[in-house]
């Protein structure tokens, strides 16, 4: 089974950055999309980008000219940087892997503070 490994959460400032990774145990081959979910409390998981293994995109309104989504396929792993971070965008965010249509995994979730 696939693993997924976030990591980069931390407080920030509003207007600051933070640069978002997910890690692969292994080599993900096939048709898929990887994407970036957000959880606040209170409040359900939002989609915040997604990206096929073709290099399609796809943003949430809310982060669109903001946050761009990434991978890189020799190193396995997503990205998510994140600029312009304003205090809504305070949220667990969760890596996801989607395979065909019965494989789906998360990651463990990393925290996102946006605070002065």
């Amino acid at each position: 089974q696939v693993q997924l490994v976030e990591s980069g959460g931390g407080l920030v400032q509003p207007g600051g950055s933070l640069r978002l990774s997910c890690a692969a145990s292994g080599r993900i081959f096939g048709v898929n999309t990887m994407g970036w979910y957000r959880q606040a409390p209170g409040k359900e998981r939002e989609l915040v980008a997604s990206i096929t293994s073709g290099g399609m995109t796809n943003y949430g309104d809310s982060v669109k000219d903001r946050f761009t989504i990434s991978r890189d396929n020799n190193k396995n792993t997503l990205y998510l940087q994140m600029n312009s971070l304003k205090p809504e965008d305070t949220a667990i965010y969760y890596c996801n892997l989607r395979i065909g249509v019965n494989y789906q995994k998360w990651g463990q979730g990393t925290q996102v503070t946006v605070s002065s």
